[in-house]
């Protein structure tokens, strides 16, 4: 009975605020229009035809051998990928947590974290391909080699491990961090060697995190679009085809098929690592340590753990400077000397860069603090308020992590081209910057959610209800009360949609028109003509941009966030 009191009353409390009424109804409308519409569709344009349901699409899909070859390749490189990058981001996180390095190679681990954030996508495509291709400089011009391939599918895998491990990474060096010292070395007191401990106490502990990561590394990757396209040469992947058989083909229900096929994978991957192993490793690792952890001093283990984390560092961070130094050279592959600028020069003055940076730059600053505040507006839903619809709130909008770009961006064309159910209705909105920037929030919006629910979690609500209790109402509190509490969360939350937006290709790619250039489609139309400098001239001042939104990020945050006011006060 008091459950169902309770249940009442935040129902009278509910209906007695319009303007959270109001933006409840808003939400809801906007994630269904502009995610579970666009799959809808897809689901219908693959099953229903002329002749009503039917699995004709499908069996014609499965019929074509470059499907059949592209699904085999595409789940070979998901499973090799996330083999991979969960072993470099263990052993990376592992040498920070337990073993005593000094601050040179402490450096290089937090610059290799940061750098696939401010990098576009397929940066480490053009690196390998400008290293080790047929003219690269290592495999010509110092080993020479002439007859070697980096296309292909180890191309692919290198660098999508390379792209994914900082990933794993970061969420092994918390899970790690939060382990229980004295749970190791109480074994240790027993006997048990350093590799012991780590195979019957540490490794047990994280074997749900490292189900996680590697579901999160094979989603990213089977879901990756640039790389594959810039490296892969002949051997195509899923989300490729997809994309081949839009623009080459022109068989949008073919290609409606073969998306619905790529996201039940993807969907299915996401609920076991959301639902089940996310869940499972919450569980085992239970809050902070509760003392230091004394660091492996012993140079027959610290000194090779070190320098080979140290040269893994120094060679992803190596791959990153190829392409500003690939900018310089006047042809790659035959002239690297003297130096020119002439790259730079020539996106600025044949190549439109103006505009492809102006418009990347617009839309991107238009739907970086969108995003942030819905996600904000979102976190405080889930969080702080009960009614019914919250549950599909979250679900939907963390449902974006699990759509691979190329999907969405076919459920996009399939759903808007000729209006909604072909009816007209905001057919408008097909081919326009509006459409653009509704993607880039859509894309963003889980990661800002997630953020958001972490930092709201950590507020008493009795703040709140302090301000309720004096005649505020709800847009009141989470103006003047709840966002001032998570300044910080929401500024690195309108940062990071900046970043993910300017740096965004998979998604847009089939949604831009002429009307509008962006600078990750010149970087991918130059690489695939191998014109590498004016590739790389893009991608550098792409980067640039990219990194100095974080450091203003930073700075302002440590000059007037919230953490800056607490520490004042203390």
């Amino acid at each position: 009975m008091a459950r169902g009191q309770g249940a009442s009353l935040d129902k009278k409390k509910l209906l007695a605020d319009p303007i959270l009424v109001t933006t409840i109804v808003l939400l809801i409308t906007f994630l269904t229009l502009f995610i579970l519409y666009p799959l809808a569709i897809l689901l219908v344009d693959s099953f229903v035809g002329d002749g009503g349901f039917s699995f004709s699409v499908f069996k014609r899909v499965f019929k074509m051998p470059k499907f059949t070859t592209a699904i085999t390749n595409t789940l070979k490189v998901g499973f090799v990928v996330g083999i991979i990058a969960t072993a470099v981001g263990l052993l990376f996180a592992y040498v920070e947590v337990y073993v005593r390095i000094g601050k040179f190679a402490g450096g290089l681990f937090k610059v290799v974290s940061m750098l696939p954030v401010v990098s576009p996508p397929f940066v480490l495509s053009l690196s390998m391909i400008m290293l080790f291709g047929k003219a690269g400089i290592i495999t010509r011009y110092l080993l020479n080699i002439y007859d070697n391939s980096v296309y292909g599918f180890w191309g692919i895998a290198i660098v999508q491990s390379l792209t994914f491990f900082p990933v794993c990474y970061m969420m092994f060096r918390g899970l790690l961090k939060n382990i229980d010292p004295s749970l190791e070395e109480a074994a240790r007191d027993m006997g048990a060697s350093r590799m012991k401990v780590f195979t019957s106490v540490t490794l047990p502990l994280l074997l749900p995190g490292i189900g996680n990561a590697f579901l999160v590394t094979f989603i990213e990757s089977i879901a990756d679009f640039a790389n594959p396209m810039i490296i892969g040469g002949s051997y195509d992947t899923l989300a490729t085809t997809i994309y081949l058989q839009i623009t080459g083909a022109y068989d949008k229900a073919g290609a409606a098929a073969m998306a619905v096929v790529l996201l039940c994978i993807t969907l299915a991957m996401f609920i076991v690592q959301k639902y089940v192993l996310e869940a499972k490793s919450t569980a085992t690792l239970t809050g902070k340590a509760s003392r230091g952890r004394m660091l492996i001093e012993d140079k027959s283990v610290r000194i090779p753990l070190t320098v080979l984390c140290s040269l893994g560092a120094m060679f992803v961070i190596l791959m990153y400077i190829c392409v500003p130094i690939g900018a310089l050279f006047p042809t790659w592959g035959y002239k690297f000397f003297p130096l020119t600028l002439k790259w730079f020069k020539l996106v600025f003055t044949r190549y439109k860069g103006f505009k492809a940076f102006g418009d990347s730059f617009r839309l991107s600053l238009i739907a970086a603090p969108i995003t942030a505040l819905l996600s904000m507006i979102i976190s405080y839903l889930v969080v702080k308020r009960k009614f019914k619809a919250k549950g599909f709130i979250e679900a939907v909008s963390m449902l974006a992590m699990a759509v691979p770009g190329t999907v969405l961006g076919v459920g996009y064309i399939r759903g808007f081209s000729g209006g909604l159910f072909h009816t007209g209705i905001l057919q408008g909105l097909y081919g326009t910057g509006l459409i653009l920037v509704i993607v880039f929030v859509i894309r963003s919006l889980p990661t800002g959610t997630r953020s958001g629910i972490a930092a709201l979690r950590q507020i008493d609500k009795s703040i709140e209800e302090s301000a309720y209790d004096m005649g505020a109402d709800s847009f009141k509190v989470f103006t003047s009360v709840t966002l001032p509490l998570i300044k910080d969360s929401f500024l690195s939350g309108l940062v990071t949609a900046f970043v993910r937006s300017i740096t965004a290709i998979s998604a847009i790619i089939l949604l831009v028109t002429p009307q509008y250039l962006l600078i990750t489609v010149q970087i991918n139309e130059f690489a695939e003509k191998g014109s590498y400098g004016l590739a790389c001239a893009f991608a550098t001042i792409l980067i640039i941009i990219t990194y100095g939104a974080v450091l203003l990020m930073n700075l302002f945050i440590k000059h007037f966030g919230t953490s800056k006011k607490i520490t004042e006060v203390e």
